[in-house]
């Protein structure tokens, strides 16, 4: 692909509309739901390329916290708010602009209140990136509706004099 090629959104993708706080910021973002797989993509762009012309690290990192939170989400059967808890990932090869970046997954694991997910992102060469991310799920009774956590929820993780 040159320079001032750039890739088509493949079949069955659509956009995802705006309003999505910082996950617009890789807008525009596409989504393809089929059965119970889900994989977000998006073509490269200015806005998404560091000074070498590549998709830059931080673009990457947040299209793989999405879709991690998403499938995590998607195998509870609730949407929900999933606070990322830790996400690592290597960067295999690049992505330049103008190419289209597609996260897949590759396995989520469900314990209680967390979700551990592990997936890729590829382009049309192969993978780009490999990343694993775990994800809390608050909506539980040890945080409030109001997002404070419960004192009950610190005890023994804070000194008892606000320490």
């Amino acid at each position: 692909m040159s320079d001032s090629t750039v890739a088509a959104v493949p079949d069955g993708f659509e956009q995802l509309p705006m309003g999505y706080g910082f996950t617009d910021t890789l807008s525009p973002l596409y989504r393809k739901v089929a059965d119970k797989d889900l994989r977000l993509g998006m073509i490269v762009g200015p806005q998404h390329s560091n000074t070498m012309g590549i998709c830059h690290g931080g673009a990457l990192m947040t299209l793989a916290d999405i879709a991690g939170a998403s499938w995590g989400n998607m195998a509870r059967g609730k949407v929900a708010g999933a606070p990322t808890i830790n996400l690592s990932i290597d960067f295999i090869s690049s992505a330049k602009r103008g190419e289209w970046v597609e996260a897949r997954q590759e396995g989520v694991e469900l314990k209680r209140l967390f979700g551990f997910v592990r997936g890729v992102i590829c382009n049309q060469k192969g993978v780009v990136a490999r990343f694993n991310a775990s994800f809390y799920f608050p909506d539980h009774p040890g945080l409030s509706q109001d997002g404070l956590v419960k004192p009950v929820t610190t005890h023994g993780l804070i000194n008892d004099d606000g320490g």
